[in-house]
């Protein structure tokens, strides 16, 4: 089964023939959209999408780690990382057109 990869170009024309904006104002769009979510996930504001998810931003103490090739322990600063959750919808949404699709296997 091959993998496809959705691009951003993909999604500014995908914008450009649903919606019938010129290409620019639709990298316009995107682009903003994105901008938004990073300023949001920056100032460790968590982002909720209504029927798709939300990008939380949680904090990792730092820790001992341990490198599997060599055994030797390495410590691990502390960081930010973001977690999505798909939202109950999407999750419904997926579950539901996998099986109508594993049906027609």
């Amino acid at each position: 089964m091959k993998k496809s990869v959705l691009t951003k170009s993909l999604m500014i024309n995908y914008l450009n023939e649903t919606i019938g904006l010129s290409k620019r104002e639709c990298q316009i769009f995107f682009e903003t959209f994105v901008e938004i979510i990073v300023e949001r996930i920056l100032k460790k504001e968590d982002v909720k999408i209504v029927n798709f998810g939300i990008f939380k931003i949680r904090k990792k103490k730092s820790r001992i780690g341990r490198n599997p090739r060599t055994k030797e322990e390495v410590m691990i600063s502390s960081r930010h990382v973001i977690r999505f959750k798909a939202s109950e919808f999407l999750l419904n949404t997926i579950n539901s057109s996998s099986t109508s699709n594993d049906e027609k296997s």
